[in-house]
């Protein structure tokens, strides 16, 4: 019977990891190999110039805490700085169109790297195997090459959607990015075309001897701060020097007798909570799967979340966020006696598709019961690499407010509100569901159905993971394109307006593990390219 599970959306990296548990490695040698590999092979989801956020349990230790990092504006950054830009806000309110995308795309466009400095400490706190051996699949990735992927294809020609910027003008934004990713004609590669990445393979060596202090107080972070100041960046050598993630106590819900475990604001963790709470309040099996009460019920409390979201969810460094109102119950049966009212909520948005999916995930369960589960990104990417380097940096100040005044309002050092929400629940107090998903604004909604699936209608995860989705993050209600024309003309004569997605995919990428008596199911979102390996 196997021991151990990894879950990751890359082939590549899932082995990477699973290869870690194999040498006596754990839960967290095997992420943050995992997670490594995934910036060499996932370049435009994520790397060690992203963010995240990592819940972390390890029983033995009596230790079960969320690694936030989140990546802060850098502190040359103001509150007005871009207000006279403002086109519109992003229908799915993820972001706002500025005039010449100044946010989106370009040296401006990036936040404080946060996710190797992440890495890394959690691998000193935990990780048993030496830091090298950790760092040197990612390095043998980008030295022999790899190749493109559907989903990574799929991506890299996304061609913008809600006026934000297109995979295909992210990749060639500097010359790094163009002779890496772009064909001789300067259109992206394609499924089967070879990347190799010999710049990032030698950063990669600096930090498996130097750790992540090269990266934020010696020689790469010398470099990094000479190409912001010579492209009119934000990011300084003071901003990598100061930055640090922080260990965070799990926001915990329960949800029919599971104790639901999850990440903090500024993440999605409580948004997550706040859906589950709602929905408690419906016999959803006896609704039934996907019909169009159970769209439309789940898509109420979606709409509702997404409203508190907008209002009141932020850093909490920098907004007073009403934690324990929201995750409250009675706050909860409030909102459900609305929904079975019938009555609509109203999302409203800025002058206001398919979101970005620019995140990948990994989870992953070890031999003594630990288990990690991280959602890692580049939010959208900058479509900057400095030149040598070899890495994309995140394009974090892409989805904060330009309107000063408000929750997601610029301010230095502040990080933006994000949906990642990788979560741990609990039946019994033994862990059941280690889960996550990349998806941008979608993220909680998708992890919100695949655990709805799991709970209430008893699914594996390879189930789970697989059905089809929609969501709710405006007053439409988003479908992808399994779910059933006759579902989505009754909400229509329900008076919602429905987007219909010509894929059969989307709403987040959600994986996953499930622990059933010491057995371990996973679930790899098919919408992806990755895999589950039992170890």
């Amino acid at each position: 019977m196997p021991e151990a599970m990894i879950v990751a959306a890359q082939v590549e990296a899932a082995e990477a990891g699973a290869s870690m548990l194999r040498a006596g490695g754990n839960a967290v040698d095997a992420a943050i190999a995992c997670a490594l590999v995934q910036g060499v092979v996932d370049p435009l989801m994520t790397g060690i110039a992203g963010f995240g956020s990592a819940g972390i349990y390890f029983p033995g230790k009596g230790f079960h805490k969320y690694l936030d990092f989140h990546a802060p504006s850098p502190a040359a950054a103001r509150p007005d700085m871009w207000e006279h830009l403002i086109e519109s806000e992003a229908r799915d309110g993820y972001g706002f169109i500025l005039k010449g995308k100044v946010n989106d795309v370009g040296y401006q466009s990036a936040c404080v790297p946060a996710s190797l400095k992440a890495y890394f400490e959690a691998h000193s706190k935990f990780g048993v195997l030496p830091w090298r051996d950790i760092v040197a699949p990612a390095i043998e990735w980008a030295d022999s090459g790899w190749m493109v992927r559907p989903h990574v294809e799929f991506f890299w020609s996304d061609p913008g959607t809600m006026g934000r910027a297109s995979g295909a003008e992210r990749l060639p934004f500097t010359p790094s990015g163009r002779s890496l990713y772009c064909r001789d004609d300067g259109t992206p590669k394609r499924v089967g075309d070879l990347v190799r990445n010999p710049d990032y393979a030698n950063t990669l060596r600096m930090i498996a001897e130097g750790g992540s202090d090269v990266f934020y107080k010696g020689e790469l972070a010398q470099r990094i701060d000479r190409d912001m100041r010579e492209h009119g960046g934000l990011i300084t050598a003071d901003d990598l020097a100061s930055y640090q993630p922080k260990w965070v106590d799990p926001l915990r819900g329960a949800y029919r007798g599971h104790e639901i475990t999850t990440n903090n604001p500024p993440g999605g963790g409580l948004m997550l909570l706040e859906m589950l709470n709602v929905l408690e309040h419906f016999d959803l099996a006896d609704i039934g799967h996907n019909t169009a009460e159970y769209v439309r019920v789940v898509c109420e409390a979606m709409k509702r979340a997404t409203v508190d979201k907008d209002n009141f969810i932020g850093d909490p460094g920098f907004v007073d966020v009403p934690v324990p109102r929201l995750a409250s119950k009675d706050y909860a049966a409030a909102m459900a006696k609305d929904i079975a009212s019938r009555k609509k909520a109203d999302v409203p948005r800025f002058n206001s598709g398919f979101p970005s999916k620019d995140t990948t995930q990994v989870c992953v369960i070890d031999r003594d019961g630990n288990c990690v589960t991280m959602t890692h990104s580049l939010g959208m990417p900058s479509g900057v690499i400095s030149d040598g380097l070899g890495f994309f940096y995140n394009g974090c100040m892409a989805v904060f407010d330009p309107r000063p005044g408000r929750t997601g309002s610029i301010a230095p050092g502040k990080a933006r509100f994000t949906s990642v929400c990788p979560s741990i629940i609990f039946r019994d107090g033994k862990p059941c569901l280690v889960i996550g998903a990349p998806g941008a604004t979608q993220i909680a909604m998708g992890v919100l159905q695949a655990i709805l699936n799991v709970i209430d209608f008893k699914m594996t995860m390879t189930e789970a993971v697989s059905a089809p989705r929609f969501s709710a993050t405006s007053n439409a209600i988003d479908v992808s394109n399994r779910i059933l024309h006759g579902v989505t003309r009754e909400l229509q004569a329900d008076g919602y307006e429905v987007i219909r997605s010509p894929y059969t995919f989307g709403f987040a990428a959600v994986h996953g593990i499930r622990i059933d008596g010491g057995k371990f199911d996973g679930g790899a979102d098919p919408g992806h390219d990755g895999i589950a390996i039992a170890v």
